[in-house]
């Protein structure tokens, strides 16, 4: 009889308690550990399974069996008290793996590379994805990391008018656009290579989970518009501009009226002397004094009263000019980036989702604006670094979304760490654009799916929901590069590297696939990769890497040969929380 590895849940706020739910679900043996008792009736219903205590203690660790765990998650939102429990834990039980929330991503790098079986995830990572290809039309429901690029997951639901209806699924196994990843077939069990090799149709009822490859968009600036981008700046820093011209017009006028009068008061003074002593005598450089010591006593008044007003006017240009030229106002210039006029994505609220949301936009070439009202945010500088505009105001007010020309703009993303908030940014945003597409950040996932169909919103989602699947796959089978939910089964998406010790060592990969429930994406082999019907005919081998999808449950399969035969390959190893 397998004994199965025990997973120790460390904080079960609304992250954790998701993750504490999800394990149980799927049959693992998990404890949880909460600094208060729980009042939810099934929670109280689970007191055998839940320690309560000073989450850093050693007597509280030790309680929750920390000294025979295999893995311990640390689902609590703040960063110091992770760190804290995760040194406690590694005191207590040195080997074991750590799935660690945190919300400094570049910490959490450092300590995967500083610390063995050390895996940082971060919650705003896991759900971005998400948000952006729901704010894209891609309603996913997960995502894959694949060949450097983030796969959307969604769900096919067969009817009669849907357009694979009655397709088998032979016909959609080649494509290597389009992944597939599981099947649920309406009346019966039969896996998804099964059906394919069968040719199975595809029936009313059926559900067909499948990742698609994203194309990245072109977002090339031509000339043109480059030339009113810098036009736009000009008009942003003209308020910063006219003092200084003002103040330039003055002393020209000052120099040509003292100039001109010199010249009248004395004939035989030319206009270039004129010129030379009134500049002096106003900047206080001096030069040709002989003009006004021969000139009538009017004249040296005149003089006089021009010294003091030169020197008043050269004061004042020379401090505007200072602040232009050697301040920050040219620099604020070049900092200064147009506001897109259409087709653009406004981001409203740069917390971690927010950053997160704008990186995979920008980095599938979407025109982006961002909102936020913090002047002194973390993530502005690197905002700034991406050339992407920012509006510091409140997003909620009809004029700032005006500004940022919501009309034209392909959809918004209300995305505040405020639920409150987020609603009244997109009902705002809903009464000056109705077509626009809408996606909203909210914490409680029983409302979300309420509040998206009484408003009409594009998408209502909860970070949490969505990236508790990612850290209770991570607990159950190592570092994973995608997972999803589908009718309440978690299938995880790894990379296996098989061995000699290996349960698929030696066995055709279509035998494995029927016998364990598993879907194979693609085999790396002999530094080549192998996909479709050449993937379900090849022999696995010492060496290779069988990428594939597993439902959560069946993951002791994959090592029930020997401890340890599970590793990830290079590609796989990657993080991408």
């Amino acid at each position: 009889m397998n004994i199965k590895p025990l997973i120790i849940v460390c904080g079960l706020g609304r992250t954790g308690h998701k993750i504490f739910s999800l394990l149980k679900q799927q049959g693992a043996q998990v404890i949880g550990v909460h600094s208060h008792p729980l009042g939810d009736l099934q929670d109280q219903m689970l007191q055998d399974h839940i320690v309560t205590g000073d989450l850093r203690s050693a007597t509280t660790l030790i309680q929750a069996g920390i000294a025979d765990a295999h893995t311990l998650v640390l689902a609590n939102s703040d960063d110091a008290l992770n760190l804290a429990i995760l040194t406690q834990a590694r005191v207590l039980n040195p080997q074991i793996r750590i799935i660690n929330r945190l919300y400094n991503t570049s910490l959490g790098n450092r300590l995967d590379q500083t610390l063995p079986n050390h895996f940082s995830m971060s919650v705003a990572a896991l759900s971005a994805p998400v948000f952006t290809f729901a704010a894209m039309g891609n309603r996913a429901i997960g995502q894959l990391r694949l060949f450097q690029q983030t796969w959307p997951i969604h769900e096919e639901y067969i009817d009669a008018q849907h357009p694979w209806w009655g397709l088998t699924l032979t016909n959609l196994w080649e494509n290597r656009d389009r992944m597939l990843i599981y099947y649920l077939p309406s009346d019966d069990t039969l896996d998804l290579v099964s059906a394919v090799t069968q040719e199975q149709p595809l029936r009313e009822g059926d559900r067909l989970i499948i990742a698609t490859k994203p194309h990245i968009q072109q977002n090339r600036r031509s000339l043109l518009q480059a030339i009113l981008g810098l036009l736009t700046r000009l008009r942003q820093f003209q308020r910063h501009v006219r003092p200084t011209l003002v103040m330039l017009l003055v002393l020209t006028v000052t120099i040509v009226s003292a100039t001109l009068t010199y010249t009248a008061a004395n004939f035989h003074v030319s206009l270039v002397d004129a010129l030379y002593f009134a500049v002096g005598m106003i900047t206080g450089a001096g030069g040709n004094e002989s003009i006004a010591e021969k000139a009538p006593v009017e004249i040296k008044v005149f003089t006089v009263i021009m010294m003091l007003i030169g020197t008043a006017v050269i004061g004042i240009c020379y401090a505007l000019l200072n602040d232009l030229i050697l301040g920050t106002r040219l620099q604020q210039l070049w900092q200064t980036f147009p506001i897109p006029h259409r087709h653009h994505y406004i981001i409203c609220g740069l917390g971690g989702v927010g950053m997160q949301v704008v990186h995979q936009l920008h980095a599938n070439g979407c025109s982006v604006i961002v909102i936020e009202t913090d002047p002194n945010n973390r993530f502005l500088t690197a905002i700034h670094a991406l050339k992407i505009p920012v509006l510091q105001s409140d997003a909620s007010l009809p004029e700032t979304l005006l500004k940022a020309h919501i009309k034209q703009a392909e959809a918004l993303l209300a995305v505040t760490s405020d639920d409150v908030t987020n609603l009244e940014i997109a009902l705002t945003a809903k009464g000056l654009a109705p077509n626009i597409s809408v996606v909203v950040r909210n914490q409680d996932p029983q409302f979300a799916p309420l509040a998206q169909q009484v408003f009409d919103f594009e998408a209502v989602l909860s970070p949490a929901e969505l990236a508790a699947p990612s850290f209770a796959a991570a607990a159950l089978g190592g570092q994973v590069f995608g997972n999803g939910m589908t009718a309440n089964t978690l299938w995880v998406a790894l990379a296996t590297m098989i061995t000699s010790g290996h349960p698929f060592y030696g066995k055709p990969v279509k035998d494995i696939a029927i016998a364990t429930d598993l879907v194979p994406l693609y085999l790396e082999t002999n530094q080549r990769t192998i996909h479709g019907w050449e993937l379900l005919e090849a022999t696995l081998n010492m060496g290779d890497v069988l990428y594939l999808t597993i439902p959560a449950a069946h993951l002791e399969q994959l090592w029930r040969a020997s401890p340890h035969p599970l590793s990830m390959s290079p590609a796989a190893a990657r993080p991408i929380f």
